[in-house]
């Protein structure tokens, strides 16, 4: 495991860092998450991400990941991981429980901490930017989340290139710089590269990508349509059916094509492609199994690309 610098920050994160967002809630095995948190660790994914509402339930991401700390990270082991959360989405009923005011992100911090049974989180995100309240008040959150010592670094979350360049300026002016955004980016969704990307180098702010497989769509899964049992094929899913048409299926099986003469899998493909970028600082996957970790892994193993390869993508995902 390589790990890279984020943005201009002090911060080194893994090429690869572990995302909680599915598999670790109330309704999975626990069993079966700390074996996938202990071998990322063992991998040398030392950065695992969360959010106050990561479950199902919500929180009990937060809650389960901190019974995996206190049966397997004692001691200094703390000081060897990087732990994230976030707040901004709906936490809970009422008034105070979403979107980015200072009494909601700072109360969500407080929990998040509880849930852990942790002191400090290592980075605090603004989930999402919240139009009804001063962007002002919710980096002053940050920055006060950050001078408490809840948390070390600050981040963002889902901010547009405008959003950003405002948010970062204003966090350098309190005197606690925004060091990482973290936003969707894959193959398939690639708005960070309409302004997004440039903000952030102009800034010194690292990227981190979630949802690479644009959940689960650049795998070998739906290669001849939607499986049973498949993300799109439960109901509530994030990954709509309606998505997944004739000419996306097309490309997915000529993106397999060039992953076959890479001896990648398509998933494997798909984050080494992220990865060429260098102000992408590290690429968040999801795990169901140990299995599944390790192939992610792996993608490691074959990061270059070659001019014919990158076009030959290019051209597929433009058409």
């Amino acid at each position: 495991m390589n790990y890279n610098r984020c943005g201009k920050s002090g911060l080194l994160l893994p090429q690869i860092s572990l995302g909680l967002w599915h598999n670790f809630g109330s309704v999975d095995n626990f069993e079966n998450a700390e074996k996938i948190a202990r071998e990322a660790f063992d991998k040398g994914i030392t950065h695992f991400d969360l959010a106050n509402n990561y479950g199902p339930i919500p929180g009990s991401a937060e809650t389960n990941f901190g019974k995996i700390l206190k049966n397997n990270f004692h001691g200094n082991l703390r000081d060897e991981i990087v732990i994230s959360t976030k707040a901004g989405y709906g936490m809970w009923p009422g008034p105070y429980g979403d979107w980015g005011s200072r009494k909601y992100l700072l109360s969500s911090l407080d929990q998040s901490l509880k849930r852990m049974n942790i002191d400090y989180v290592d980075v605090f995100y603004s989930h999402r930017f919240d139009p009804e309240t001063p962007l002002e008040e919710t980096m002053g959150a940050l920055d006060y989340a950050v001078r408490s010592g809840k948390a070390l670094y600050a981040g963002i979350s889902n901010y547009n290139a405008e959003q950003t360049q405002e948010a970062t300026t204003i966090l350098k002016q309190l005197g606690t710089p925004c060091i990482i955004h973290q936003a969707r980016y894959s193959m398939f969704d690639r708005w960070v590269e309409a302004g997004l990307l440039d903000v952030l180098e102009e800034k010194g702010v690292g990227l981190i990508a979630f949802s690479p497989l644009e959940q689960g769509l650049l795998t070998d899964k739906y290669l001849k349509g939607i499986p049973e049992n498949s993300r799109a094929s439960k109901p509530n899913s994030f990954l709509n059916p309606k998505n997944i048409t004739p000419e996306k299926i097309q490309k997915i099986i000529q993106l397999n094509s060039i992953a076959i003469e890479r001896n990648q899998s398509l998933a494997q493909m798909a984050v080494a492609w992220l990865l060429k970028d260098k102000r992408v600082t590290s690429v968040l996957i999801g795990a169901s199994s140990v299995n599944q970790l390790l192939n992610n892994i792996d993608s490691l193993n074959h990061l270059n690309f070659s001019q014919e390869e990158l076009l030959a993508i290019e051209n597929i995902l433009k058409h």
